[in-house]
C-alpha cells in the first residue's frame, strides 16, 4: 500500500493543493518500508488526484482539502484523511496504528491558502 501525505518540509501541509509536495510511504501491514518526496507538479483543478493515483497512492493525508478534490480522490479509489497535523513520519505511524481518523473537514475557499483544515 502507498500513503501520500501533503507536505511542507517534514510537516503535514494545511492544504494539499498548495503543498510543497507529497511524502509517499510504501507500507506493508503496519510497517513503513520506504518513503520518498515528490514535488507538487502544480495545482490545476482535477489534476492531483489522477497524478497521485498514477504514483500508486491508496491513501491521501492532508490538513485540509476542498470538497471537489475529496470527491475526485474517492472517484479514483483513494481514501481521504483530512484534519491531520504534525510531523509526517508520526502521522503515518498514527494512521498505520489506527490512531488517525479523518475529521471530514472541507476547505471552502482558496483565499486562505495554507490555513485550511481546522
Amino acid at each position: 500500500m502507498k500513503i501520500a501525505i501533503a507536505s511542507e518540509g517534514k510537516k503535514v501541509s494545511g492544504h494539499f493543493g498548495h503543498c510543497e509536495g507529497f511524502t509517499m510511504y510504501e507500507v506493508e501491514g503496519d510497517k513503513v518500508l520506504s518513503s520518498e518526496f515528490i514535488p507538487n507538479p502544480g495545482h490545476k483543478p482535477g489534476f492531483l488526484p489522477v497524478f497521485l493515483k498514477e504514483k500508486g497512492a491508496d491513501v491521501i493525508i492532508s490538513g485540509g482539502m476542498g470538497g471537489t478534490a475529496q470527491q475526485l480522490f474517492d472517484d479514483n479509489g483513494i481514501q481521504v484523511v483530512v484534519g491531520a497535523e504534525g510531523d509526517c513520519d508520526g502521522v503515518v505511524e498514527d494512521y498505520l496504528n489506527g490512531k488517525l481518523k479523518s475529521t471530514g473537514s472541507v476547505c471552502e475557499e482558496h483565499a486562505h491558502e495554507g490555513h485550511c483544515g481546522k
